[in-house]
């Protein structure tokens, strides 16, 4: 949730910031400052009209004692107006902090302050890459060309619809595989592994920032129930109305869930394989720490979900963010790029961002440092990585000419000892 105190102290630096981010809407911050200042305001009525009530109580036992009848019925007329006034702030102050809220809900995070200034993604920053990319002596396939035993979108079609996928055989194996090496990989690193719930209700998902912005893109049951877009918002979740105590930061876990968009607006995008799914795998890294720790926490999971590609020897590049291209709960994010031969491109396996503070103020997550007060965590999230985007990079990059496809060394105690797929 943002921040209030920075509409009302940095207001000029708040909408540069949200304006960079093509949050454009003045007006609702304005609203946000008027409702901030209407709050202030009634709370300064109540709290005198209080005051007077509790003077008034004290006088109250001496003026029914020693008072003439019309004094009591004075001050016991007096005590029920203010009685009654005091009761009538309570709905003013409700109605006002839920219309607050509701725009707090809607503001995108702030963007940190050295965030590169961008339209789109055509703006992101090449920071680094790793690793080479492969040479062949022949063209290079897509991975749905190389994919023809074991993975079945016609039956999957007939089953759910389009971009849902089946796997089976050689590639159910490989898929499994992936993901236990993934986590293996991130528990060896101290994150602790999770099996969360992936429906979960509607609170959950806008403690994390999914709702109310995202709604459109989530599947939603009859009663209310929403199939999580990332694991993220589980664990996330997994401390939400807490205080954690300072001594036990910084808490990192892995999960790997099934993931669930409609994705709106891709209509026509990568509608061939398996790139852009209806429901896909994937394994999450978050993070919960202090706030002075949150920027060295994001070269760190960064640096972990990196660790996956380099230890399958697959190429891959860094990019920052720039302003437009950053998430709604993001105040910062790199995303990793795997090289895809096939479509002689790079495309999106990872994206690590740090939300500051942003989700722990919606989650009410806080942390106390003995004898302090309590203070919002800093929360970071990042893809560790997409299983089945890796599985395309595997493919892809392992091909060899008579349409098999090695096994990367780092897998093969994972696919008993086997050194190709489809031969």
């Amino acid at each position: 949730m943002f921040d209030i105190r920075l509409i009302v102290n940095e207001k000029e630096k708040v909408l540069k910031s949200l304006a960079s981010k093509n949050f454009k809407d003045v007006s609702i911050i304005n609203r946000a400052e008027e409702l901030y200042n209407l709050r202030k305001k009634i709370v300064f009525e109540s709290e005198n009209i209080r005051a007077i009530q509790k003077q008034k109580s004290k006088e109250m036992p001496v003026i029914m004692k020693n008072g003439t009848s019309e004094e009591k019925a004075q001050i016991k007329e007096e005590l029920k107006n203010l009685s009654e006034k005091v009761k009538s702030f309570a709905p003013k102050l409700k109605e006002v902090d839920n219309e607050l809220e509701i725009i707090l809900l809607s503001i995108p995070n702030k963007l940190a302050d050295d965030v590169p200034i961008g339209k789109d993604e055509t703006e992101n920053i090449e920071i680094k890459k790793w690793g080479e990319k492969p040479n062949f002596s022949f063209k290079a396939k897509e991975h749905f060309d190389l994919m023809n035993k074991g993975l079945d979108l016609e039956r999957a079609s007939k089953l759910s619809g389009a971009r849902f996928v089946i796997y089976s055989g050689e590639l159910a194996q490989l898929e499994r595989a992936v993901m236990n090496f993934m986590l293996d990989t991130h528990k060896k690193a101290g994150y602790i592994e999770v099996v969360p719930p992936i429906l979960v209700n509607r609170e959950t998902m806008t403690s994390s920032g999914q709702l109310p912005k995202f709604e459109e893109d989530a599947y939603k049951t009859t009663d209310d129930m929403f199939l999580i877009p990332t694991a993220e918002v589980s664990l996330v979740n997994l401390h939400r109305n807490e205080i954690i105590p300072q001594k036990n930061l910084p808490l990192k876990y892995t999960a790997y869930t099934p993931c669930f968009r409609r994705e709106a607006g891709s209509y026509g995008k990568d509608t061939r394989g398996i790139i852009r799914l209806h429901q896909f795998n994937k394994v999450e890294l978050v993070q919960f720490v202090k706030a002075e720790e949150s920027w060295k926490a994001l070269d760190e999971i960064l640096s972990e979900a990196e660790k996956i590609l380099q230890l399958l020897n697959i190429h891959y590049r860094v990019v920052e963010l720039c302003s437009g291209d950053t998430g709604f709960s993001a105040s910062k994010t790199f995303d990793i790029e795997v090289w895809l031969p096939g479509q002689n491109k790079y495309r999106e396996i990872s994206s690590c961002s740090n939300t500051c503070d942003f989700q722990a103020r919606r989650a009410s997550i806080k942390t106390k440092k003995e004898g302090e007060k309590p203070e919002f965590v800093h929360t970071l999230n990042g893809s560790g990585l997409a299983i089945d985007r890796t599985i395309v990079a595997i493919i892809e990059n392992y091909q060899q000419e008579d349409g098999s496809v090695k096994i990367p060394e780092i897998l093969k105690p994972y696919m008993n000892d086997k050194e190709y797929l489809f031969k």
